[in-house]
């Protein structure tokens, strides 16, 4: 599991997670919800050490985030931010070829070739393999970096908006293969998503976030309610149910024609997200 202790987190006098203490279970596939600016992404960013600890305290299984050198944590925990723009060309297999890197340190061996292929074929760019990045779809490409990290073949994996440049259906895909991914075979998930919906449907555990707090957290049944997500997003929502699963209804625009755009502290940190 991942434990968080007393964090808290700023940039320059400006407080962007407080007093954060939370338990992240195993065997999950965990979504982290919340409006813009709300710390998602930072608090993701923090777990993944690509931000320096400023406050608190970070386990990942028992692994001291402040102390565990890199090439461990790279066998603990492999990781996707938002930004994943590669200048140099390559292809799409030797991109998610690195994701091997920490198990062969430039010595690939046949395992290592049957992870890449396997996560080629799991994310549905076998027929891309030998393209070079510039010659493919923005959703292609966020589906090879999504390759990569299941490549690495770590018990978890950090994913900061994995839905961004994905049309539906491929949404749709990735959130059923890493719900696949968790169930089949114990791996865990955390993700940042911004529709409430692909959270609804496909999430074990839920950790809504606004103004660097936990507003609320547990199974969607629990945090998926219509007092809690109006209060999270400062606006009128409905949850209904489909398949035994919440559905958030929150498009109802003849309710809300003219209505002024939502005041609220996120947005002068949305930059942050």
């Amino acid at each position: 599991m991942i434990r968080i202790d007393g964090l808290s987190h700023h940039i320059g006098a400006a407080p962007i997670l407080q007093d954060i203490d939370l338990t992240l279970p195993r065997g999950k596939l965990i979504a982290l919800i919340g409006p813009n600016g709300a710390g998602k992404s930072t608090l993701l960013r923090l777990v993944a050490r690509l931000e320096p600890l400023q406050q608190g305290r970070i386990e990942i299984d028992g692994l001291d985030l402040a102390t565990t050198p890199t090439e461990r944590l790279a066998l603990a925990m492999a990781v996707m931010g938002q930004q994943t723009h590669i200048a140099s060309r390559l292809r799409v297999a030797e991109l998610v070829g690195f994701g091997r890197w920490p198990h062969h340190h430039g010595r690939p061996r046949p395992a290592d070739r049957a992870a890449i292929e396997a996560a080629l074929e799991a994310f549905g760019l076998a027929s891309f393999r030998d393209r070079f990045l510039d010659e493919i779809s923005g959703g292609q490409a966020q589906r090879a970096h999504l390759a990569m990290t299941f490549a690495q073949g770590t018990d978890w994996l950090l994913l900061d908006e994995p839905l961004n440049n994905l049309d539906m259906a491929h949404s749709r895909a990735l959130m059923a293969r890493l719900a696949e991914l968790v169930r089949g075979s114990g791996r865990s998930v955390v993700t940042v998503v911004h529709e409430v919906n692909y959270a609804a449907a496909w999430a074990d555990h839920i950790v809504a976030m606004k103004n660097g707090r936990i507003v609320a957290e547990g199974a969607p049944e629990a945090v998926l309610t219509e007092p809690v997500l109006s209060a999270l997003y400062d606006t009128p929502i409905e949850v209904s149910r489909h398949d035994d699963r919440p559905l958030v209804l929150h498009h109802h625009w003849h309710d809300q024609l003219g209505a002024p755009f939502p005041k609220q502290v996120e947005l002068d940190q949305s930059f942050l997200h």
